[in-house]
C-alpha cells in the first residue's frame, strides 16, 4: 500500500477556493450590471444633450440676427418664430418656450428652452435633460441715418449752449440754413454724433467740440412733408381743465387745456391723443406714453412738461399712426406762417422712440436722458441747453437709414 502525499489534501482544496471567488464575482457582477449600464447610457444621454444644445444654439444665433433687422416687437418675434419652426423639434412650443427682449443700447436677446430625453438616465428617474440658450445680438444702420432735420432757413438756426452734451455713433444732423450765422456753438459744449450737416458755410464757433461737421452741404429733406395722415378733430373734449390725484390714467381722443397738479404719475393709454391748447404737466411727475401718438391741430396747442419729470413716449408699432410719437397740422398755411416756440423738459430722464415732426416749431432742448432716444425729430430751429442727450436713428422712420451690419453680441 502506497503512502498519501502529506499535499494532496492541500492542492484538492485550493481548486474548490476557486470555485468559490468565481461565483462570488458572478453575483458581484450581476449586481453591477444595471449600474454600469446606466453609467454608460447615461453618458450618451449627456453626450446627446450637448449636441442638441449646440444645435440649438446656433439656430437661435441665426434667428436672433434675423430677427434684430426688424423694427418692432411683433415683427422681431415673427421673424424669430419662423426660422426656428423650420429646424426645432415640432413639439418644442416655441410660443410659451421662446423669449425675446430689447435691451438699452439697442441690441436684441433671445432665450430659448428645451429638453432632451433619457433612456438610461430614465432608469433612475431621470426622463429628460432641461436645455437653455440665450443669444444677444445687435444691428446698426447705415451712418448718414438722419435724427434731426432742422429745416429754417434763419440766424442761428441752430444755437448750441455751454453744457450741451449730445452723443451718436450713428445719427446725423441735417441743418438746411445758409443765413449768416447758420448756427452758433459756445464754450463748454459737446456734439459727437456721426455727421452734422450744414448747408450754409457761416457760423459761428466760440470753443465746444464738434465732430464729423461738413459745411456747404446737401442736407436732406423733410422726408414727412404732406405724408402724415392729419385726423379730424372731434368738437367735443375727452379731458380738460385742472386734474388732481397720484395716477391718472388717459384714454385715447381730445385734451383741452388740461393741467395737472401736484406731482402725478400720468398713463396714456395707447392710441390717438389729440392735445388742444396747453397740456401742462408739473414738476416731478411721472408720463408713461407707450403705443402713443401725440397731435397737436395747431401751432398753440402743446405739451408743457415742466422740470424735474420722467418722461416715456414711444410711437404706436401697427395702425394709422404707426411709428409717429409726435406730431402737428402743416396743411393749413396760416398755421405754418405763424412759428412757436416748443420746449422739452424731461430733466429727470427722458425716452423717446419714433417720429417727431414739429417744422413749425421752434425747439428747445434741455433734458436729460439715462437711455438711447430713438428718433426722426423735424423742427425749424433749435436751441440746444445744458443736458445730456443720446440718440440713434429710428427705425421705422423714412430718415433712418438701412441697416448696415448685424452682429452677436454674446
Amino acid at each position: 500500500m502506497s503512502a498519501k502525499s502529506p499535499r494532496s489534501g492541500t492542492c484538492s482544496v485550493i481548486p474548490a477556493l476557486l470555485r468559490n471567488r468565481s461565483g462570488n464575482f458572478g453575483v458581484l457582477t450581476a449586481l453591477l450590471l444595471p449600474l454600469l449600464i446606466v453609467a454608460a447610457g447615461g453618458s450618451v444621454d449627456l453626450g446627446r444633450a450637448y449636441l442638441e444644445k449646440t444645435r440649438l444654439q446656433g439656430l437661435l444665433d441665426s434667428a436672433t440676427l434675423a430677427a434684430v433687422t426688424k423694427s418692432d416687437d411683433a415683427s422681431q418675434l415673427a421673424e424669430a418664430k419662423a426660422m426656428l419652426a423650420k429646424q426645432v423639434d415640432p413639439q418644442i412650443d416655441i410660443d410659451e418656450l421662446l423669449g425675446l427682449s430689447k435691451n438699452p443700447d439697442g441690441s436684441l436677446t433671445a432665450t430659448l428652452d428645451s429638453s432632451v430625453k433619457t433612456p438610461f438616465l430614465a432608469l433612475l428617474g431621470i426622463e429628460t435633460l432641461p436645455i437653455n440658450v440665450a443669444s444677444t445680438a445687435i444691428a446698426s444702420q447705415a451712418s448718414n441715418g438722419a435724427c434731426v432735420y432742422v429745416l429754417g432757413n434763419e440766424n442761428q438756426a441752430v444755437l448750441i449752449n455751454s453744457g450741451a452734451n449730445v452723443y451718436s455713433e450713428r445719427c446725423s444732423i441735417q441743418v438746411h440754413s445758409t443765413a449768416n450765422p447758420a448756427y452758433i456753438m459756445n464754450s463748454g459744449s459737446k456734439v459727437d454724433t456721426a455727421k452734422f450737416c450744414v448747408k450754409g458755410t457761416q457760423y459761428i464757433k466760440n470753443g465746444g467740440t464738434l465732430t464729423n461737421v461738413e459745411h456747404g452741404c446737401a442736407a436732406q429733406a423733410d422726408p414727412y412733408a404732406g405724408k402724415l395722415p392729419e385726423p379730424v378733430v372731434p368738437t367735443t373734449c375727452t379731458t380738460s381743465g385742472a386734474r388732481d390725484g397720484q395716477t391718472i390714467s388717459l384714454n385715447p381722443g381730445v385734451h383741452c387745456d388740461t393741467t395737472f397738479n401736484g406731482s402725478p404719475t400720468i398713463t396714456f393709454q395707447p392710441g390717438l391723443h389729440i392735445i388742444k391748447g396747453r397740456m401742462i404737466v408739473n414738476s416731478n411727475a411721472t408720463i408713461h406714453a407707450e403705443g402713443v401718438t401725440f397731435y397737436f391741430p395747431d401751432v398753440n396747442s402743446e405739451l408743457r412738461v415742466n422740470g424735474g419729470v420722467k418722461f416715456t413716449g414711444t410711437a404706436p408699432t401697427s395702425g394709422t399712426y404707426k411709428g409717429i410719437l409726435m406730431f402737428e397740422k402743416t396743411s393749413n398755411a396760416a398755421n405754418n406762417a405763424s412759428k412757436q416756440q416748443y420746449i422739452f423738459n424731461g430733466s429727470k430722464g427722458e425716452v423717446l422712440e419714433g417720429i417727431i415732426y414739429l417744422p413749425n416749431r421752434n425747439v428747445t432742448y434741455n433734458s436729460t436722458t439715462n437711455q438711447v432716444s430713438r428718433i426722426s425729430l423735424v423742427v425749424n430751429t433749435m436751441i440746444m441747453n445744458s443736458a445730456n442727450w443720446l440718440m440713434e436713428p429710428y427705425s421705422g422712420s423714412g430718415g433712418s437709414g438701412a441697416v448696415a451690419n448685424v452682429r452677436l453680441v454674446k
